[in-house]
């Protein structure tokens, strides 16, 4: 069973442009405070770890992923990697970049709009259950599931937020 979710936001990032860049372009640093991920690593080669979601029925999922870092001018992009061998597993693609007016030059810019978009694909192994109760089964579960794929994708804003410096510089993230 494949179940998917998207997010798309726009954060505006207290710094210049370069702090901007350098933030989407360190996964480390940006997911750091995002609550649902466990056993993050990151570096410039890409990011893995495990998305830790409340699946009704089945109980908690660690599910686990690995992505390719991909930096570009503007930004970067996770591409997912394909784990095969995952009885459940998920694939993590996204991109985050400086909005299209936000160039990378000297200045004394405050606030920076970076526009983040996300797709979360889940691939979960079920048992055959077979006739009408394992169909209505594994129709009850992918409802399930797909509703805490997509609250977890709306928590991916605040925790990334989490991770921007304070405006004040009164803490660090």
């Amino acid at each position: 069973m494949v179940i998917e979710s998207a997010q798309a936001f726009t954060l505006t990032f207290p710094g210049t442009p370069q702090e901007a860049l350098a933030f989407v372009q360190s996964p480390a640093r940006a997911l750091a405070r995002v609550g649902f991920l466990r056993h993050l690593k990151a570096d410039q080669e890409g990011v893995q770890g495990e998305l830790l979601v409340q699946l009704p029925v089945l109980g908690q999922a660690d599910l686990p992923f690995r992505s390719q870092l991909l930096l570009t001018e503007g930004g970067a992009a996770l591409e997912p990697q394909l784990l095969t061998g995952e009885r459940a597993w998920v694939e993590v693609q996204g991109t985050a970049r400086l909005d299209e007016g936000t160039g990378l030059v000297e200045g004394t810019v405050q606030g920076v709009n970076l526009v983040f978009a996300f797709l979360f694909r889940a691939h979960l192994a079920l048992p055959d259950g077979g006739g009408w109760g394992g169909d209505a089964f594994t129709k009850m579960v992918q409802a399930a599931a797909g509703r805490t794929l997509q609250r977890v994708a709306q928590e991916l804003p605040a925790g990334i937020a989490a991770a921007m410096p304070d405006p004040s510089g009164t803490q660090e993230p």
